[in-house]
């Protein structure tokens, strides 16, 4: 008698504990369930630009955010995040919540970065997810007007007189800019100072005062300088021309036979963003880049619109990192 008396103040203690983990579970479960059954987009989105305000990244992705927040009923924040060659901006996507709420307005600088830094907090293929490619914009070799030089060919033998030192500038070690500075020095067989910067706004303005001699960058931040005369077009680095500057031949054939290197920028999530989210954001931003008012907006930027299907920027993710590794080797650009 003496152990039931013991035995029955023990179980119902137990049970009500019992029932009481039950109740929390089932109140989690539930929650859980609430949280995953809200409609994305939930709150606002951040559009992360790995450069500072005023290039073409950060014009691009002003453009699509405007137009995204109309479709999708959400506020789109873009966030300048400079630095590191645009890697920062990448891994600060890279490590978000992965619920769509944070994106990346990435650019072909991303599959270089993976060769060109030893050591990268993240793996671009790995850690981000591809929604679609915005845009391809077209790289112009430029100059400041000082430079005694009105073709490619011209500057090339500059750079090779004696006591010359010409100083290009770029986005950054390890951008496209950086690359085709020396892609440009290795098939002309020319020597010149790379002086990068954290994106093309800084760049531009030093272009413009002189205190460098020429960049490689997109069309986009120089165009305005360029119809102005405050800066030189001396050829475009596609294999095609430009519609934004039809008059300026490639460097293809004005002087280095098979030269072609282009920007192509597109959104990036952080990987394991439900493929829901991600099949919704491609549809929006697909159907934003084919409208008549975005792609006439690209065309005032030297542009080309692309938005394509996210196994086809997978793709060329894919390919260019292999593309880039060997240039990379062949240019010996590496970065600690």
């Amino acid at each position: 008698m003496t152990n039931d008396n013991h035995i029955r103040p023990l179980f119902q203690r137990t049970a009500k504990t019992a029932l009481a983990s039950i109740a929390s579970l089932t109140a989690a479960i539930s929650m859980a369930v609430t949280v995953q059954a809200q409609p994305f987009p939930s709150k606002p989105i951040s559009l992360v630009v790995p450069f500072p305000a005023g290039g073409t990244t950060d014009v691009l992705a002003r453009a699509l955010g405007q137009e995204l927040a109309k479709s999708l009923g959400q506020p789109v924040i873009v966030e300048n995040k400079p630095g590191a060659g645009a890697t920062l901006g990448a891994d600060f996507v890279a490590k978000a919540k992965p619920d769509g709420h944070t994106l990346l307005m990435g650019a072909v600088h991303h599959t270089i970065a993976s060769s060109v830094y030893r050591k990268l907090p993240y793996d671009f293929q790995k850690d981000l997810a591809p929604i679609t490619v915005v845009a391809l914009v077209p790289n112009v070799l430029v100059v400041n007007p000082s430079v005694a030089a009105t073709s490619p060919r011209e500057l090339i033998a500059l750079a090779k007189s004696a006591g010359s030192k010409l100083s290009y500038g770029s986005n950054g070690n390890g951008t496209l800019q950086h690359l085709i500075g020396a892609q440009f020095e290795g098939m002309a067989g020319v020597e010149m100072l790379h002086v990068p910067y954290k994106g093309s706004g800084p760049l531009t303005t030093d272009l413009l005062g002189g205190q460098i001699n020429l960049s490689f960058d997109t069309i986009t931040p120089v165009l305005a300088h360029i119809k102005s005369g405050k800066l030189r077009a001396l050829a475009v680095t596609t294999a095609k021309r430009s519609k934004a500057l039809a008059d300026v031949p490639t460097l293809d054939e004005s002087a280095l036979k098979g030269f072609d290197l282009g920007t192509w920028f597109g959104v990036l999530a952080p990987a394991g963003t439900p493929t829901e989210i991600l099949t919704r954001l491609n549809a929006e931003i697909v159907k934003i880049i084919n409208s008549a008012d975005f792609r006439r907006r690209m065309d005032e930027i030297g542009a080309e619109p692309i938005g394509n299907s996210i196994e086809q920027m997978a793709k060329q993710i894919r390919s260019d990192t292999e593309r880039f590794a060997k240039l990379v080797k062949d240019a010996k650009v590496a970065i600690e």
